[in-house]
């Protein structure tokens, strides 16, 4: 752990003594999503000192790429992005000032992979000690996580034109329930400009969410330029509206710094259309155009080139081959292809499997794990690879199947996560349990996780934002949180995801009202806190 300065120890010691004699501070004063896994508060001011600093003295970590720098920059400006911060903090007692934050980090490297450790602790001062805040984390991620904390302790004071640091001194030890938290967002039904997708992250990792799945092609638009078969994306919208693979290199770096994966998907067999403008040989005929031509070796082959460029570039374990929605009716009409499968001695679900598995072998090369929507497990779940993580999104009951078949599973049940169901509101994102039936520990930890998905069908730039918050917010505290400290009765975080949604209207995310369901507007003038 190295050894820390003299005044890190009495800044401990000193901590945990005040710690004790406030342990008072009640659970709704505190104004934190996704609530912590401990917390404890005084009722004691600091004051930020405009000059506030960054030390990391005991840290083994030397942030040689910058990661902790940038995000200790992000976090004194999301401070100061709501108002200007112009008082004078030198008129107040030394001892109330808070000056800096020391960050130790346990590990050296900053390595963003599946189950990276992403617990912290934050100590922040009371005016009668050291006006220095700690934090504590394995990883540089941990420390990320602790400052998005931190963020949401600190407010404006509009008398002092101030930073405040109320009900100080801070215990916060915290660590995520989940390690899978993720976002689907759909950049084919609707492209979505790379800024707006920055932004979205942004938003993520306010809420620590960690995962960002990237559904980039489907039948309607195949947006993303595929070195290895240039011609793929002729199937975009329109010349414009794609991205070049250093487009993608760059969203999957401005994630990794903010702890968050990128999960890429190419849904085949079905949904897609799109692969076909530019190659048609990849459609069954001109008239039958999807699913892809499992009597082909070139569909193959461009599988292969496709998760080719993606490994150069998508580092996350796992990638996503889609399976869902596959009508194969084009491969029974479809003469070359119905003769293929009597050569092969096939019917139409057996070559269904076939294509799947073989596309979880190629990924499987290029040193993917994988993951596969659910009805390639409820029509083929003992063939499919020991590797494979399937996507629950149709009904209850399939994750209870999953993990008795000894395979993980990632639940997005679409009556409760998914975001395009604008009638479903927040309240049911908030109470949707993924270990619903799951009882055995062993089986508990095939669950990941969950994801809320924001299909693309009528969401673009315009709306994205509004669409998905603030009920990803609410499956966000449901990932994260113990289960023991979530509420049964929603009216009991009510006004503390109010007060989330409203700090994510101050920092410029477009966040819809509590009371307006998905999508909504405001009713009438009110306050934010209101609505």
């Amino acid at each position: 752990m190295g050894r820390f300065p003299l005044w890190v120890l009495v800044f401990v010691l000193v901590f945990v003594k005040m710690v004790v004699a406030t342990r008072g501070g009640n659970a709704e004063d505190v104004k934190v999503w996704p609530l912590p896994y401990s917390v404890c508060h005084g009722q004691k001011k600091m004051y930020m000192s405009g000059d506030f600093k960054l030390l990391s003295h005991g840290s083994k970590f030397s942030d040689a790429s910058g990661i902790l720098k940038d995000g200790f920059a992000r976090f004194v400006d999301l401070l100061k992005l709501a108002h200007a911060v112009d008082g004078n903090v030198s008129k107040y007692d030394n001892s109330s000032i808070f000056v800096g934050l020391n960050v130790v980090i346990l590990t050296q490297h900053d390595e963003l992979q599946y189950g990276v450790d992403e617990s912290y602790k934050l100590l922040v001062p009371s005016p009668e000690m050291p006006a220095y805040a700690q934090i504590e984390a394995q990883t540089v991620y941990g420390a990320l996580h602790a400052l998005q904390t931190l963020s949401q302790i600190c407010q404006f004071n509009f008398k002092s034109r101030i930073i405040d640091v109320p009900m100080t001194p801070w215990t916060i030890s915290d660590k995520p329930r989940f390690p899978f938290r993720g976002l689907l967002i759909d950049t084919s039904r609707h492209y979505q400009p790379v800024p707006v997708i920055k932004s979205v992250i942004d938003s993520m990792a306010y809420a620590k969410l960690n995962v960002l799945h990237w559904h980039i092609v489907d039948t309607q638009s195949f947006p993303l330029e595929i070195p290895s078969y240039p011609k793929l994306w002729d199937g975009a919208y329109s010349v414009s509206e794609r991205y070049t693979m250093t487009d993608a290199a760059e969203i999957v770096s401005y994630a990794q710094k903010r702890g968050i994966n990128v999960l890429a998907e190419i849904d085949v067999p079905g949904h897609a259309f799109s692969w076909g403008v530019g190659y048609p040989s990849l459609w069954p005929s001109k008239d039958c155009q999807q699913p892809l031509d499992v009597s082909n070796d070139f569909t193959f082959k461009v599988i292969d080139g496709i998760l080719s460029d993606f490994s150069k570039v998508f580092k996350f374990k796992f990638v996503h081959l889609g399976g869902d929605e596959v009508n194969t009716s084009c491969w029974r009409t479809t003469s070359h292809i119905s003769k293929w499968l009597k050569q092969q001695g096939m019917n139409e679900s057996e070559a269904y499997q076939y294509f799947v598995l073989k596309a979880q072998k190629i990924a499987l090369s290029h040193g993917y794990e994988l993951v596969n929507w659910e009805e390639t497990f409820n029509n083929f779940g003992k063939k499919l690879s020991p590797k494979t993580v399937v996507h629950n999104w149709l009904g209850s009951g399939v994750a209870e199947n999953v993990v008795k078949a000894g395979l993980r599973c990632i639940v997005s049940n679409q009556d409760k996560w998914y975001l395009d169901h604008l009638d479903t509101p927040w309240q049911q994102f908030y109470l949707n349990e993924p270990l619903t039936n799951i009882k055995e520990s062993s089986q508990q930890k095939l669950v990941i996780g969950g994801e809320v998905c924001m299909w693309g069908e009528t969401v673009d730039a315009s709306d994205i934002q509004q669409t998905i918050w603030p009920r990803a917010a609410a499956a966000a505290e449901r990932l994260w949180t113990p289960y023991g400290k979530l509420a049964k009765d929603t009216t009991l975080v009510t006004g503390r995801l109010a007060h989330f949604r409203c700090l994510l209207n101050q920092r410029g995310i477009a966040a819809a009202p509590l009371a307006a369901g998905g999508r909504g507007t405001p009713y009438e003038p009110d306050s934010c806190y209101k609505q």
